[in-house]
């Protein structure tokens, strides 16, 4: 969770770079307008907008529509459970300071609870104008009982009875049985009944189970379509089953958000896992935050939930049924390859391939010819960085193998080779950051099993997340210990990496090598060192880096010059980096900025940042890569990590940035940031009033290129130097 202001003093590496600068707070002194910054949850708001039209697209793929609607509403949970839990938190506390200068914190909350409800409606109408219309023509038919012929509810009567009758649990309340806890996000009924010996009515709650199917697939009636009953429909229609005897008088469909954000009080006299532990369970009982509920509510049934929930009405979401749309992700997954994107297979890097074919790799010694730049998913995860580190943990020339894990996913080869690895007798340290938010039970267990196996498991700095993406490999040869290095902008996650456009650094260097060697001892233990050589490194010094090449590009351009800065970023928030491109577009620096996710940076206004273009593109892929680059009077200056221009990561998270040195690196990073901003590629803009503009087809009415599908098939065709067409 960002919080406005910055932390000072985090022992942690700097660069060389900046041995001039002292640590130093960024002020306003007062020289910019006030009133610079878009407000950060409203331009998040319009992130997820961008995802909500791509759903509403007829010309992407039908069932993709489907995922992007699922991925909106996925997104929109977190937001409720992060940010806003987080915003009405520092409200309450006195501590909201909103980037609108002018504007009360209360205030932007219900801009931005108005704003969120109208995107719920907005997204609720894409499924049922758009989406489901498409999907019935195309033989997909979600269905209601109303539209069911007496066979299929005969049918549908048995999968209930013997599938889902016996897991559901109604609860009373009465005097007796006080209003029970709703777990956040579950889908729940809310249920009146009355007794007809007493007439007496009742009310009851019934939570869908979640481990059941969202969409119940009916038997196949020889039409050849495919049809599905969401679940609460099915359970709805035989509520009797569950209260014999009484008069079921009314149901609806209710769902709860909940603050679930966890705040860790850091000590470094605790034991950090068992106080992550105790946390993860106060967040399951978090205070409600968001209440949907369908549209045809009563209000009596509505009177009860936000009496018992203590919510406000601006907290309540009215909605058409069905609710929790990101149940769209299992239908999302039926096999109808021509309503999806084609599928592609990544190719393994050309500078891994082997010389002859029926060769096996040798990763080794393709890293000591040249650094490898890796680009994925268009380049393999698998036959790169995983075949990396699984070869390292097999080769007995290798004496230690050093990583960071943020996040990695269930059954992880990465895992698994670090456990080899360190059973084989090599000195093995993982870097577990288990506070990566909603992934830290998961991390738990990856950690306890790594000790197990005899790896050195550290937890990082007490008040900082290690987000950085590093692997370093010892390896001797010939008696002399060489070190080979991975520094990406993406986790160590064999499934995100298929979906995740991300970039990663292959590299021999021993000077990279030796950065990482001291990194790493940082991290594990209590060495302080100062100077790095190709990297920029976060909390002390990777903000002043930034800022010091911004700023010999302000002198370019005073200079007359040669200057530019590219940036291509998930999110840009920090004052200070904003402030320094404000500052250089008014000296005529060209800045031109690649921001997926959040900008508060405003572009295009005259005498501030005429010279700034913000542009973003969503896709088939999640953009996820850092690049960072500075003309530098014709000596390109380029970085990748894994910070964005964000407080968290440049003030309460370990981040690098390498610095890439080969000029085919250089050339690949300008022309992919050539295409990006092309206008002939399909992406956003956004204005100086925070409106972002789509840009899908040309004057004349034909679509531009999909960037993501450029750099797919000029990758897919690349071949290994020296190797003939």
């Amino acid at each position: 969770m960002d919080t406005d202001g910055y932390l000072a003093g985090a022992s942690i590496a700097t660069d060389s770079l900046d041995d001039d600068y002292d640590d130093e707070i960024w002020v306003d002194d007062g020289t910019l307008p006030p009133d610079r910054y878009l407000d950060r949850e409203l331009s998040w708001l319009s992130f997820n907008t961008r995802v909500l039209e791509l759903a509403e697209d007829p010309t992407v793929p039908l069932l993709e529509r489907a995922n992007f609607l699922a991925i909106f509403a996925s997104n929109l949970d977190e937001f409720f459970m992060v940010r806003i839990a987080g915003l009405k938190r520092r409200i309450l506390t006195g501590l909201a300071v909103p980037t609108n200068v002018g504007t009360a914190p209360t205030e932007v909350l219900s801009l931005i609870q108005d704003k969120a409800h109208q995107l719920m409606l907005r997204h609720a109408a894409a499924f049922r104008e758009l989406v489901k219309p498409d999907l019935d023509d195309e033989g997909i038919h979600v269905e209601t009982w109303a539209d069911l012929a007496e066979a299929d509810r005969t049918a549908l009567y048995e999968i209930f009875s013997s599938q889902i009758f016996p897991v559901l649990m109604p609860l009373a309340v009465d005097p007796a049985h006080p209003f029970p806890y709703i777990s956040g996000l579950s889908l729940n009924l809310s249920i009146r009944v009355r007794n007809p010996k007493t007439g007496k009515e009742e009310f009851a709650r019934l939570k869908v189970p979640p481990m059941l199917p969202r969409f119940v697939q009916l038997q196949d009636d020889g039409s050849g379509r495919q049809r599905f009953i969401p679940l609460e429909d099915l359970i709805s229609n035989h509520l009797g089953d569950l209260f014999p005897g009484m008069e079921v008088l009314d149901h609806h469909e209710f769902r709860v958000t909940r603050n679930e954000d966890v705040e860790l009080e850091e000590d470094e006299s605790e034991n950090l896992i068992q106080t992550l532990e105790r946390e993860l369970l106060r967040r399951r009982f978090g205070p409600p935050i968001r209440l949907e509920i369908t549209d045809d509510m009563d209000d009596l049934t509505l009177t009860l939930l936000v009496r018992e929930l203590d919510i406000t009405e601006a907290e309540v979401y009215r909605l058409p049924a069905p609710l929790d749309l990101a149940g769209l992700f299992e239908l999302a997954k039926i096999d109808r390859p021509n309503l999806k994107y084609r599928k592609h297979v990544p190719v393994t890097a050309a500078q891994l391939m082997p010389i002859e074919p029926t060769a096996a790799p040798d990763i080794f010694g393709s890293i000591s010819r040249q650094d490898i730049l890796l680009h994925h998913p268009y380049e393999s995860f698998a036959t790169s960085v995983q075949a990396f580190l699984e070869q390292a943990a097999a080769d007995p020339n290798v004496l230690a193998i050093k990583q960071t894990l943020y996040r990695t996913s269930g059954d992880s080869p990465i895992v698994e080779a670090l456990i080899s690895a360190a059973e084989s007798g090599k000195q093995v340290l993982a870097l577990v950051e288990i506070k990566a938010r909603f992934d830290e039970s998961a991390n738990i267990s990856w950690a306890r099993k790594l000790e197990k196996a005899g790896v050195h498991v550290v937890y990082g700095l007490v008040g900082l997340k290690t987000h950085c993406k590093l692997a370093l490999v010892i390896r001797q040869e010939s008696g002399v210990l060489r070190h080979y290095s991975h520094i990406g902008t993406g986790n160590y996650n064999p499934k995100t990496s298929r979906i995740y456009e991300d970039l990663g650094l292959l590299t021999a260097s021993d000077t990279v090598g030796k950065d990482l060697t001291r990194l790493f001892n940082e991290l594990s233990g209590y060495a302080i060192e100062k100077k790095f050589k190709r990297l920029l490194v976060a909390p002390r010094h990777l903000r002043k880096g930034l800022l010091k090449r911004i700023q010999v590009e302000i002198e370019n351009a005073n200079n007359g010059l040669p200057s530019g800065i590219r940036l291509k970023l998930n999110s840009i928030v920090d004052e200070a980096i904003i402030d320094g491109l404000y500052r250089a577009s008014q000296a005529g620096v060209p800045v031109q900025l690649l921001v997926r996710g959040i900008c508060v940076l405003k572009p295009g206004v005259p005498g501030l940042s005429e010279n700034i273009t913000v542009r973003s593109i969503l896709g088939r892929y999640l953009e996820h890569s850092r690049i960072f680059a500075f003309a530098n009077n014709g000596d390109p200056q380029v970085y990748i990590g894994s910070a964005d221009m964000m407080h968290r990561n440049l003030d309460r998270r370990i981040e690098a940035l390498v610095r890439l040195t080969s000029p085919d690196h250089l050339k690949e990073i300008d022309e992919m940031l050539n295409l990006a901003m092309s206008e002939d590629t399909a992406s956003w803009s956004l204005a100086d009033d925070g409106h972002w503009t789509r840009h899908a087809t040309s004057a004349d009415g034909s679509p531009l290129q999909d960037e993501q599908n450029v750099l797919m098939r000029q990758i897919s065709h690349r071949r290994r130097p020296g190797v003939a067409r």
